[in-house]
């Protein structure tokens, strides 16, 4: 694991938004296309908004969500509506965007379709990450019914969810959909978050599923 810690949130949003574009140019320059996984909530906002605005061949990027809540993308709970909002626009509005979303009555019904539309997507070429104070990633939740199995080396691209600390049933990436990016970052902001962070790395990923991703990670924590 790689920490950085940064002097304010203005500069880590500024340096991980260029250290995700020069990851995802890195990839154009000797493939066809490149692929970006981003977490949902308020926290990414920023770095979304610069990387929104950055100089990349943005039609050959495919972006998608590690989770989402089953709900249209015009709930205010939806990760995609804030994707639209900060990350789809100017420079990046040619990107493909692949919504977790389908319609679908529930998520169960909509495993398939997703696993087919992310499969040519995958491995990841750059992942971000985020961090529940439960210590869950994506919608990998410590009480999920579904966990065993979503965390497991066998587990399918993407799994439906169900857990009380989710709220919504949810449709999430797993285990090795995630922890096989070429590229992981985490980011956290605060210093209760860096407290969770020191707790992860000491427990078994069943207990802190964020676990299973860190050794490989880059965090990017200010204060």
């Amino acid at each position: 694991m790689e920490f950085i810690e940064y002097p304010d949130r203005e500069m880590l949003s500024l340096s991980l938004a260029d250290r995700l574009a020069s990851e995802l140019g890195q990839s154009l320059r000797v493939n066809d296309r490149a692929s970006l996984c981003l977490p949902g909530g308020t926290t990414p906002v920023p770095v979304l908004e610069t990387l929104s605005g950055t100089d990349l061949d943005w039609d050959r990027v495919t972006v998608f969500l590690g989770d989402e809540r089953w709900v249209d993308g015009n709930h205010t709970r939806s990760n995609s509506r804030l994707l639209h909002r900060h990350l789809l626009k100017d420079k990046a509005a040619g990107a493909q965007y692949i919504d977790l979303y389908t319609g679908d009555a529930r998520p169960e019904e909509a495993q398939d379709k997703l696993i087919a539309a992310l499969k040519p997507h995958f491995p990841i070429t750059a992942t971000m990450l985020g961090m529940g104070n439960d210590m869950h990633t994506a919608s990998l939740f410590p009480d999920a019914a579904q966990l065993k199995d979503a965390m497991g080396s066998e587990a399918p691209l993407v799994m439906p969810i169900h857990a009380e600390g989710a709220g919504e049933p949810r449709i999430t990436l797993t285990r090795p959909a995630l922890e096989n990016s070429m590229n992981i970052h985490l980011l956290i902001m605060g210093p209760e978050k860096r407290e969770t962070l020191e707790r992860a790395v000491k427990l078994d990923p069943m207990q802190a599923p964020i676990r299973a991703f860190l050794d490989n990670a880059t965090v990017h924590w200010a204060e």
